[in-house]
């Protein structure tokens, strides 16, 4: 009964006619005519979300890294006037939509476009269409001031819902859908997005953006705007850009993001609850048909192991998450075809608000991240992958094997295949692959360069090869790193107890890690560093089982309390492991 007279009271506040409000809820709506389709059928497709970056940072990563990595897109943060604080989320409250952020200015922002692009790479801006400010009153970053419901210039009181719930105009009831479309999400005030006024003024403000350059749209809280005012909005822009939708999944709600594919691409939130269950215990083996899951089509999904909200909140797997899942979910991202996948790159926190270290200028070591970054885009089990996906493009999953729930393997088409082990135990077996016969690089731990491998190959012969993938690892190959490296056919038939002797003084606190290039030293991911003991203070040491032959690079770390990581200086220290014998000492001293 109450439902019944809130539902009602909505309908008599409502300032807009019916057919707005659930355009988007009819099915006859799912036939209409597709708006900017999803990156998914171009060469480089996999997009880096550049999380708290400035826009001089990120123009500097485009050149030394992103371009020649093979990454497709960067997402950028919020480029509007925002609300002042050090905090993340006062990106997301906009007060006008000067260029003028905590990521810099209009000049540097179109410098940064430039940049990339000349970098081969496109960039994709984080942007809010749903809402202004959510507190009272202030000035913004580039020296605008607000009320609530006063934007000069931009928005007065007409043009933001009041849905009038008391005592305020927060959703409560996320069953209604006109309530999630037209009150507050956390007070921040909601734009009248069905309004002709409200409508062309941000249309106006995304073509900016592509006058600039924008190559397309992330939409921050999508759900809470009709679809079809989306649609009504892009059909303005000047270009058609790729569009992305935040539209989180709720259970038995009436607002599904099957409700906007008609207007580009949908963030699949379900895609990342399932990896998560996945690689945390509940088997990776079910996820072979991702197509049949009752999701948005692959073709229409962005996806993603994690973005800057889910590491916050629990709701996927982050970069401290246990057993090397973060990185083995990864590579299943970049090697399985469903959805247009977005790689997360951001930085160490200890609250839940904190902003980005160092002014948001992004800094990244070789294969990781510095300063309090963690620069996951680097890691190069993740940046190896990037270049299987170019490979195989849109090929099919061929080839899928599963010899117990922590186990799969697959090929894509005659491109590519990938091997991946959740188990806590090495998994050695032939597979059966459609790639042609020859010697691989394995591109999770190392890379191809003039037909050698830095770290192991495999040859195939007869459509099989024989491998060895390590507990909580993967192997990865394709027909764009050809080569021949050590430990070919996953490493020679012994293994050898290396002994690994670092010389480092440290504060209360630190401690040293171990981390290199192949998958017994963590794939150079700072979450699957190996830790050192200091029972022989100031040497610390720790002994790992690596195969007998191997070529691998390494370096130590010290990890803080708060788990920043700060890593040795360059270069990578280089070592092999003995071809006979069953043990070997190396002694380093930090640098």
């Amino acid at each position: 009964m109450l439902l019944g007279m809130h539902f009602a009271l909505l309908l008599t506040l409502l300032p807009f006619a019916l057919s707005s409000s659930f355009g988007a809820l009819s099915p006859g709506n799912s036939n209409v005519t597709l708006g900017p389709r999803a990156p998914v059928g171009t060469a480089k497709n996999v997009i880096i979300q550049m999380f708290e970056w400035t826009w001089d940072s990120i123009a500097a990563e485009c050149t030394d890294f992103i371009g020649p990595a093979g990454y497709g897109f960067v997402q950028v943060s919020p480029p509007q006037e925002h609300i002042a604080g050090a905090q993340w989320w006062t990106d997301y409250q906009p007060v006008s939509y000067i260029l003028t952020s905590k990521r810099g200015n209009r000049s540097q922002l179109q410098s940064m476009i430039n940049t990339c692009h000349t970098a081969g790479v496109k960039v994709i801006t984080d942007t809010l269409w749903n809402h202004m400010a959510g507190i009272d009153s202030g000035t913004g970053v580039a020296g605008s001031s607000f009320t609530h419901y006063s934007y000069p210039g931009i928005y007065q009181n007409q043009d933001f819902h009041h849905c009038g719930l008391e005592p305020g105009d927060d959703i409560v009831n996320y069953d209604n859908a006109v309530e999630v479309q037209t009150c507050e999400l956390d007070n921040l005030a909601d734009l009248a997005t069905e309004t002709e006024y409200v409508r062309s003024r941000l249309a106006a403000y995304g073509n900016d953006l592509l006058s600039l350059g924008v190559d397309g749209f992330r939409l921050d809280a999508a759900k809470h705007i009709n679809a079809s005012d989306i649609f009504n909005i892009t059909s303005r822009l000047a270009t058609k850009p790729y569009i992305t939708q935040e539209v989180i999944f709720g259970a038995g709600e009436p607002i599904t993001p099957a409700q906007y594919v008609g207007n580009g691409d949908v963030q699949e939130f379900r895609y990342t609850t399932a990896l998560q269950n996945a690689f945390s215990g509940g088997g990776i083996s079910n996820l072979q048909n991702l197509d049949n899951q009752g999701w948005v089509p692959g073709t229409q999904a962005n996806v993603f192991v994690a973005n800057h909200d889910t590491e916050r909140n629990g709701a996927s797997l982050n970069f401290n998450s246990p057993s090397n899942t973060y990185i083995t979910s990864t590579i299943f991202s970049l090697a399985h075809s469903y959805g247009t996948p977005t790689i997360l790159s951001s930085y160490s926190f200890s609250t839940t608000d904190d902003g980005s270290p160092n002014g948001g200028v992004g800094t990244c070591s070789a294969n990781g991240g510095s300063g309090g970054w963690l620069c996951q885009h680097r890691i190069p089990a993740i940046a190896g992958m990037v270049g299987f996906r170019n490979n195989v493009g849109s090929a099919a999953i061929t080839n899928w094997v599963s010899p117990q729930s922590q186990q799969i393997a697959f090929g894509r088409g005659a491109l590519g295949f990938v091997a991946i082990n959740n188990a806590d135990s090495a998994w050695t077996t032939t597979f059966t692959t459609s790639l042609p016969a020859g010697s691989y690089c394995d591109v999770i731990g190392g890379k191809s360069s003039s037909g050698t491998c830095t770290g192991s190959s495999f040859v195939i012969s007869s459509s099989t090869f024989s491998a060895t993938v390590p507990a909580r690892s993967a192997i990865a190959i394709h027909t764009g790193a050809l080569g021949t490296g050590s430990g070919t056919g996953g490493g020679s038939s012994g293994s050898v107890a290396v002994t690994f002797q670092e010389t480092a003084t440290t504060t209360f606190g630190e401690n040293i890690f171990l981390v290199g290039s192949i998958s017994q030293l963590g794939n150079w991911a700072p979450a699957s560093a190996i830790a050192l003991s200091s029972a022989t203070y100031p040497v610390w040491s720790v002994t790992v089982s690596l195969p007998a032959g191997t070529a691998f690079q390494y370096k130590f770390i010290r990890k803080e309390t708060d788990g920043t990581v700060n890593w040795e200086s360059d270069p990578d220290r280089s070592a092999t492991v003995v071809s006979s014998g069953t043990t070997q000492t190396i002694t380093t001293t930090w640098r």
